[in-house]
């Protein structure tokens, strides 16, 4: 894969806005069953008293190729994600921001961290409501996928978050952009709590 496709779907995975924009049609809100309700709720709770994560990831593009590196969430606001070398990328979310550094060309790329997919997943309060819209339910197989928009710019793409149901854990996420490429990211040696170095989050800056 070229590095300016991997660039692209580094982009799409974590922040789809950023990439050209095509229409979607409007997906209506999912009518969730009681049952599926519950689970909801009980998904914005667990991840809402999460403080800090750290885990591997595993990538896949669009076109099936896939890297790996190292995820490091402390919530509220804090995110950081390594891709392993020969890999120059970087991504650092602190300060109402994400930043997306290319290393080998001293690029950089800077969003508002509320315009991200994982901007969801750092706020204060996780709440699948609201500015965010459930679009789709599934739970079959001991996993459960969440489909969610944003409420007023379903155009954007979407995000599927994945979990685990027993005990119930986040697994990963996956993201279709606005021209409608899927990107995936897959969690694995997941660890919760304890603390985290604030030096990770130092944004990076171009030379």
């Amino acid at each position: 894969m070229n590095r300016s496709f991997f660039r692209a779907a580094v982009l799409a995975a974590l922040f789809p806005s950023a990439l050209p924009c095509m229409a979607f049609a409007q997906t209506a809100p999912v009518q969730l069953r009681p049952a599926d309700q519950g689970w909801v709720s009980r998904i914005e709770d667990t991840l809402g008293k999460v403080s800090t994560l750290q885990a591997r990831f595993r990538q896949t593009a669009a076109d099936g190729s896939t890297t790996s590196g190292t995820a490091t969430l402390d919530r509220p606001g804090r995110m950081r994600f390594d891709y392993d070398k020969p890999s120059p990328l970087l991504l650092v979310a602190n300060d109402g921001r994400v930043v997306f550094q290319d290393r080998s060309v001293d690029q950089v790329t800077t969003l508002p961290l509320d315009r991200t997919p994982l901007g969801l997943l750092l706020r204060p309060e996780f709440k699948l409501s609201g500015d965010v819209t459930v679009t789709g339910f599934e739970h079959r197989d001991g996993q459960i996928r969440v489909q969610l928009v944003r409420t007023q710019s379903a155009g954007e793409g979407s995000l599927t978050l994945v979990f685990s149901d027993a005990p119930l854990a986040l697994l990963g996420w996956s993201v279709v952009d606005a021209q409608g490429r899927t990107t995936t990211i897959a969690l694995s040696d997941v660890h919760l709590g304890g603390t985290v170095s604030q030096s990770l989050f130092v944004l990076p800056k171009a030379d």
